[in-house]
C-alpha cells in the first residue's frame, strides 16, 4: 500500500506531519463508498479556519489531519463515478456535500444533510464537520466525486495558473459569497473588515462585481500596506479615530453602501488599546454602525457554538453582545454561514482562465512544502502578509 503523510493537529498551538493511513474508498464510519476517488494532492492552503483550531478556539481533537482548501489530480476511481478518469485535475470545494438532499438541491451545498451525523453540513479536515480526513496531506478521499468535483478543461492551462485555481477551494468563492451577500454591484462603495486572505479575496470579489471603491480595515500594518499594494483603500483600526470617520475622510461621509465581516469571533477592539484585546462582536456592531440603512452585511467570517478559548462566558457558547436593535432600526439584511462554493467556483474558474481576477497576487500566495507546514502555520498565525499554499509533491514548483 502506498504511503501518505499529513498535518496533524497536536494540541494548542502545535502540528506536525506524520505519517498517516493512504485513503481508502469508506466514510468516516468505516462504510465502503463507490462514490468517491482518491486524490493525489496538487495544492492544499493554510486557512485562518484551521488555524481557530491550531489555537486552541475549538473542540478539534488532537490527532485530527487539517486541510481544508485541496486541488488535486484523480489517482483512483470508484466504480459508481461516471464524470471523472484518472489524471483529471480539479478543484475541490470545502463543503463536503451528497447532492441528493433537499439542502443540496437548492445549491446550499455548505448545510448538506447527508455527511455529517451530528449536524448539517460537513467539511474535510474540520471539528464537528462529520469526521472527514483532511487534505493538507499527499492522497485524499473525495466522496460524492461527480456531485462535488469541478474538473479544470485544459490541465496545462490550469497548471499554469494553479496559484490562482488553488484558491477557488474556499477563501475566493468565501471572499465572493460575502460580496455577493452584502449586495455589491456596479458602482458600489464597500467596506472589507480584515485584511486576511478571505478579506483580500472579498476585496477582490468587490472589484470584479463592479465596486466603485474598496475599503478594507485591518490593525496589521503588514496586511494593511499590501492591500494598499494591489490597489485598495485602507483604514486602520489601530488608530484612535473611529471607523465611521475614517471612511468619511475617503468618502466625504461615514458610511458605506455593502459590508462584508471577513473576521468573525476572534475579533479585536478597535483603537491602540482595543487592539489588543479580543472583542468578539466588535466587527458586527461597526458594519452596523457604518453601513447605510437599507445596507447589506455579508459574514463569511468565521462564529462558533462552541468557543472554550473565549474570555467572556456568554462567548464560551457562541453567545455575543450585538447591537441587534440597531441592524433592525436601519432595515440591514444579514447573511451568514459557510459559503456554498459550488455555487460560484465554476464562474471563478473562467474568470482566472481568462485572466479577469489575478488572485493568487491579491491574496500574497507563497508556495511551501509539506515538510515546512508547521512553519507556515507559524509566521500565518503571527499576521504574516501572505496566503500559504503547500505543495506536497513538488508539482507548483515544476509548474
Amino acid at each position: 500500500m502506498a504511503e501518505n503523510r499529513g498535518v496533524v493537529y497536536m494540541g494548542q498551538g502545535k502540528v506536525e506531519v506524520q505519517s498517516i493511513p493512504f485513503p481508502k474508498m469508506e466514510d468516516p464510519s468505516g462504510r465502503k463508498i463507490e462514490h468517491g476517488v482518491i486524490l493525489r494532492v496538487v495544492s492544499t492552503n493554510i486557512c485562518g479556519s484551521d488555524q481557530h483550531m491550531v489555537r486552541g478556539r475549538t473542540t478539534a481533537p488532537v490527532g485530527l489531519v487539517l486541510g481544508h482548501e485541496i486541488t488535486g489530480e484523480v489517482l483512483e476511481v470508484g466504480r459508481d463515478v461516471e464524470t471523472l478518469r484518472k489524471g483529471d485535475l480539479v478543484s475541490v470545494p470545502f463543503n463536503v456535500a451528497c447532492g441528493r438532499c433537499q439542502t443540496c438541491k437548492e445549491q446550499h451545498t455548505g448545510v448538506c444533510l447527508n455527511v455529517n451525523p451530528s449536524r448539517a453540513g460537513g467539511a474535510y479536515g474540520y471539528v464537528d464537520m462529520g469526521g472527514w480526513i483532511g487534505g493538507q496531506a499527499e492522497y485524499v478521499l473525495v466522496p460524492y466525486a461527480d456531485f462535488n468535483l469541478l474538473k479544470f478543461p485544459d490541465r496545462d492551462k490550469a497548471m499554469g495558473k494553479i496559484r490562482d485555481l488553488t484558491c477557488l477551494s474556499d477563501i475566493l468563492p468565501t471572499g465572493f459569497h460575502g460580496a455577493v451577500t452584502a449586495g455589491v454591484g456596479p458602482g458600489s462603495t464597500v467596506y472589507i473588515a480584515g485584511a486576511g486572505p478571505v478579506g483580500m479575496a472579498a476585496a477582490a470579489s468587490a472589484r470584479l462585481l463592479g465596486a466603485a471603491v474598496t475599503i478594507v480595515g485591518d490593525v496589521n500594518p503588514a496586511r494593511l500596506a499590501h492591500a494598499r499594494a494591489v490597489g485598495f483603500e485602507t483604514v486602520d483600526l489601530s488608530k484612535d479615530a473611529m471607523l465611521g470617520a475614517q471612511i468619511e475622510q475617503l468618502l466625504g461621509k461615514p458610511e458605506v453602501d455593502c459590508a462584508v465581516d471577513c473576521v468573525g469571533f476572534e475579533a479585536r477592539g478597535h483603537g491602540h488599546a482595543g487592539a489588543q484585546h479580543e472583542a468578539p462582536a466588535t466587527v458586527l456592531n461597526s458594519l452596523m454602525e457604518i453601513t447605510r440603512a437599507a445596507g447589506k452585511i455579508g459574514i463569511p467570517g468565521l462564529y462558533v457554538t462552541d468557543d472554550p478559548g473565549a474570555k467572556e462566558a456568554a462567548a464560551k457558547h457562541g453567545s455575543l453582545s450585538i447591537r441587534f436593535g440597531l441592524g433592525w432600526a436601519k432595515s440591514h439584511s444579514f447573511h451568514t454561514g459557510q459559503t456554498p462554493v459550488m455555487k460560484y467556483n465554476r464562474a471563478l474558474m473562467q474568470a482566472i482562465l481568462w485572466d479577469r481576477l489575478n488572485i493568487a497576487e491579491i491574496v500574497n500566495v507563497q508556495v511551501i512544502g509539506l515538510k515546512d507546514a508547521a512553519a507556515g502555520y507559524g509566521e500565518f498565525d503571527a499576521g504574516a502578509a501572505k496566503k500559504f499554499v503547500i505543495d506536497p509533491h513538488g508539482l507548483l514548483k515544476a509548474a
